[in-house]
């Protein structure tokens, strides 16, 4: 393995690979930034799941895109391999000097072994400490035992390789583009709140474990149409997801100043409506990242996963936890009973508060009392 920094001259076209769910998707942009930063005549291209797509596309610093649909698997033998060959052939086209691989996938090792790039660098995972792994990469590199981030963990990959990332370039890059924004500004026209302030409220998760429960929630969203904020719930398409949404509602009071628009956004469009919002409400979601991505105000509550390695990044937030000293555990609630008594103790108030904070602290003043 070699041991010192790349020759930067020597790298035209680098492949970052990330083969994970939307919210650790766009937690790479980072990565992407920091690669035109140090190296800006560099093409830079992304291999991401099909679904994550949305989240990279309009991205100024990536050449191009290729993705992996997840539903392949379930496809005929003929036609997976046709889709498996088409990509192998559009990637060997590139002619990749680099491989960046930021998760354990084998599919990682296998295409720096494939593809032949000058350098491949990966992490160290406990799970992946063969002699194949090691040998698939270049470089590998550790990561501290203290927590952090997990964007700096992603941007440990440029480190090792010996570029040096501007802190000004380690933020998220997420655009909505024109139509979507033209679609959104079209249904707030619609919904009478052109120009008017309100706050997103994203109560689900794909991991349905690390909402908050649906009474508090319900409870919340009626605190906050009493203070006459005018509020849009959304979710993901799922149907597990919708259907959260709907015994929330169900259980809150019916007011002109609440809208539903569960499951009835795209990715783009949920990027125009919260770059418009004037604080994003919710749990440790893909749409909370894409909130920070676009400096919206964040009030984020968490319970199983890690507020140290997922929380907003870098825009105004408040992060609500409870002083359990289990959490986090990752599991699907205590005892994988899909019940987290983390996340039961985080009460309405304590969200109220920092609702109240984070609108007086962002420049909106707040009526709501306890």
């Amino acid at each position: 393995m070699l041991s010192d920094a790349i020759d930067p001259h020597t790298v035209r076209r680098v492949l970052v690979i990330k083969l994970r769910h939307h919210g650790d998707v766009l937690l790479t942009t980072p990565v992407f930034r920091g690669l035109h930063a140090t190296l800006p005549e560099v093409e830079v291209d992304a291999l991401i799941y099909q679904d994550s797509l949305d989240l990279l596309t309009l991205n100024p610093d990536i050449r191009a895109i290729h993705t992996i649909n997840r539903r392949a698997r379930d496809w005929p033998l003929r036609q997976k391999l046709a889709a498996e060959w088409r990509l192998l052939k559009a990637l060997k086209a590139r002619h990749y000097d680099l491989i960046v691989h930021l998760t354990e996938h084998p599919r990682g090792a296998l295409l720096a072994r494939y593809l032949k790039p000058r350098f491949a660098v990966t992490r160290r995972y406990p799970g992946r400490r063969g002699r194949w792994w090691r040998k698939s990469f270049t470089h590998l590199y550790d990561v501290p035992m203290r927590q952090r981030h997990t964007i700096e963990t992603h941007l440990d990959a440029l480190r090792r390789l010996g570029l040096v990332i501007p802190g000004t370039e380690r933020g998220l890059r997420l655009l909505p583009g024109d139509e979507a924004s033209a679609r959104i500004a079209h249904r707030l026209q619609e919904a009478g709140l052109a120009g008017q302030p309100f706050l997103v409220i994203h109560p689900t998760s794909r991991w349905l474990f690390k909402s908050w429960p649906i009474s508090s929630m319900a409870t919340l969203i009626a605190r906050l149409i009493k203070a006459g904020h005018k509020l849009i719930l959304t979710s993901g398409p799922d149907p597990e997801e919708k259907q959260m949404v709907a015994d929330i509602l169900a259980a809150a009071p019916r007011a002109p100043n609440l809208l539903d628009w569960g499951g009835q956004l795209t990715l783009k469009e949920l990027t125009a409506l919260l770059q418009k919002a004037r604080l994003f409400i919710g749990i440790d979601s893909a749409p909370m990242h894409m909130a920070s991505a676009l400096g919206t105000p964040v009030v984020a509550i968490f319970g199983p996963s890690g507020d140290i390695e997922w929380a907003p990044w870098q825009t105004p937030a408040r992060v609500l936890v409870s002083d359990h000293s289990c959490r986090p555990c990752g599991f699907a609630g205590c005892g994988d009973g899909h019940v987290s008594e983390c996340l039961e103790a985080v009460s309405v108030d304590r969200v109220l508060d920092a609702v109240a904070s984070m609108l007086a602290e962002t420049g909106a003043s707040s009526c709501i009392s306890s």
